[in-house]
């Protein structure tokens, strides 16, 4: 499985853990809600970098005090015409003011990369190995945005207006 992350393609060094058995003993580690509820102290006092796994029916909303332990979180598209994970992404980022990685598994399609990345995602778990790099060029399509979003881009309006308010000074 390709990763693209900040723009390159880059190694997947998570894992992934739903059963106490199931996690490893060492590297960074994605846990579901349900498997953090279990062993949520013993996974703090590790050190390890933690991730939150979550699928398109569960809310962060239920964990939105313990999102600062997370330095990921993996947003799982069922199916390509499942919208959820993208106000979840929102909801992280623009209510829950989460800045860690925010990343696309699942049914990650190329045609939705730029929907993704306006939506606060920054990473992308590809299927398809080979069709990483020209997955990134997906992503430098668009400079200037109209419209803000959860990517904090700066809107095409405001740019404006900063530069009429630097040519006035």
């Amino acid at each position: 499985m390709a990763l693209i992350r900040q723009g390159r393609v880059t190694e997947n060094e998570w894992s992934l853990a739903t059963t106490a058995e199931e996690i490893p003993p060492l590297g960074p580690l994605y846990v579901t809600p349900t498997l953090w509820a279990e062993v949520r102290e013993t996974l703090l006092q590790s050190g390890r970098p933690l991730g939150l796994w979550l699928k398109s029916d569960e809310r962060p909303q239920d964990l939105a005090g313990d999102i600062r332990h997370f330095q990921s979180i993996a947003l799982e598209f069922p199916k390509f015409t499942d919208g959820r994970a993208y106000t979840t992404a929102r909801i992280l980022r623009e209510r829950l003011g989460f800045t860690g990685e925010l990343r696309a598994v699942g049914q990650v399609l190329r045609d939705q990369l730029l929907f993704m990345q306006r939506c606060g995602f920054d990473a992308f778990a590809l299927a398809k190995e080979e069709d990483a790099e020209e997955w990134v060029e997906v992503l430098k399509e668009f400079s200037i945005w109209y419209q803000s979003a959860g990517d904090a881009r700066t809107s095409a309006a405001r740019l404006r207006g900063q530069a009429l308010q630097a040519a006035a000074e």
